[in-house]
């Protein structure tokens, strides 16, 4: 791989739907066919709510919205105010949001999303990763890619886009843009990937931050707190119990993207069943995040078709981060508290060897930079400010 600039390899993104898609997204909401109320029916505030999933009366009031008052426009615009972009890695077209601080001591970052999100994830914290309005804050280059089948990178055509690759993928796009060794931040398949950067690529890395620190399987509980006994327990109930979108996509991507590529209405309730379970809420996931920030995330699916093409990273890599990789760099780990995947420190340690901080926050689920925000960015920061002065050194 390239370890120098090759800047003329890539090119200005802007993302534009047109207005023809936008109108037939409204055409197929108003026309769309709902089943009966759920069986398990209760007024509002009742987490139960959901045993069954997306409720019929939150889902009618969010497909209203999504018709009559969403605004896809305005988060184009803030997509291009950050800054896109386009390359081409091993023959498929990688999107990416880069914003390059204006502060000379700024630390290269990628920032990986993960499953059902995307760069929306990110969008609104890359300004302040950038520029802190706090002089003493650390400052970020922020690279936010798309990751294969998801946005506006392409869908792949063959088997094979795995994390692994992926995360070799990520090296050369950081290489690209003149960053030859940069600081790792993701969650969901987004930590998997941040986990293979420090592992892998530890000539690259600087270090990582990650909310999905995944210790190597076969582990006793033997000496473990009640309370991390607990987390263990959560994670293995969540495999068995909760997981069924993930088997169903790690086993038949196809079968399910024709409903999520066909149906905006189908495309909503798979997204928003898991925005629902897996945030940091008693009821409904708009508690904590806005009915728009959810509905960019899922128009952008809408608009990208990529219903099919995301799911596939699960047929691709489900299960299967090599249990023998060690990370030996820096490393920061935040578990939020109604996360869906929670390893106890002393399993976590025996991959992530150079744990410098521990953070074990009291508000926050799966999708903590919507969730709290202005905790998120203060803890990546402080994360990462911790990951660079272990590793002595900056680029």
């Amino acid at each position: 791989m390239s370890t120098h600039s090759r800047l003329s390899d890539v090119q200005a993104f802007e993302a534009h739907a047109t207005d023809a898609d936008l109108d037939d997204l409204r055409a197929r909401l108003a026309a769309a066919r709902l089943p009966e109320t759920e069986t398990v029916h209760r007024a509002a505030p009742d987490p139960r709510r959901w045993e069954q999933g997306v409720p019929l009366a939150d889902l009618v009031d969010v497909v209203h919205y999504w018709r009559t008052g969403y605004d896809w426009r305005s988060f184009e615009a803030r997509l291009d105010r950050i800054g896109q972009f386009r390359t081409t890695i091993d023959g498929l077209g990688i999107h990416f949001l880069h914003r390059r601080s204006t502060r000379a001591d700024a630390t290269p970052l990628i920032l990986t999303h993960g499953w059902p999100g995307s760069v929306v994830e990110f969008a609104h914290v890359i300004d302040e990763l950038a520029d802190p309005k706090d002089a003493d804050a650390p400052a970020f280059h922020v690279v936010a890619p798309s990751l294969p089948g998801f946005g506006y990178s392409d869908k792949p055509a063959t088997t094979g886009w795995g994390t692994r690759k992926i995360a070799a993928a990520w090296v050369e796009l950081m290489a690209r843009l003149g960053y030859s060794r940069f600081a790792a931040h993701g969650g969901d398949w987004g930590g998997v990937i941040t986990t293979i950067l420090g592992g892998s690529f530890p000539e690259h890395v600087l270090g990582v931050h990650t909310t999905l620190a995944q210790a190597p399987p076969g582990l006793s509980t033997d000496g473990l707190t009640a309370a991390e006994r607990q987390w263990t327990e959560e994670t293995h109930d969540f495999w068995h119990h909760r997981a069924a979108y993930a088997k169903q996509q790690a086993t038949r991507p196809q079968t399910i993207g024709y409903s999520l590529v066909d149906s905006p209405v189908g495309l909503l309730a798979w997204i928003l069943d898991k925005f629902a379970e897996w945030t940091d809420t008693e009821d409904s996931p708009f508690e904590t995040i806005s009915r728009d920030r959810v509905l960019d995330n899922v128009t952008l699916y809408w608009l990208t078709r990529t219903g099919a093409s995301s799911a596939r990273i699960y047929y691709e890599s489900h299960l299967s981060l090599d249990p023998g990789l060690r990370v030996d760099v820096p490393s920061a780990v935040t578990v939020y508290p109604r996360d869906i995947e929670k390893y106890p420190r002393p399993w976590a340690q025996e991959r992530f060897r150079q744990i410098v901080r521990w953070r074990e926050p009291e508000a926050g689920g799966h999708f903590p930079s919507l969730e709290v925000p202005e905790y998120f960015v203060r803890d990546l920061r402080e994360g990462l400010a911790a990951v660079l002065a272990a590793g002595g050194s900056r680029p």
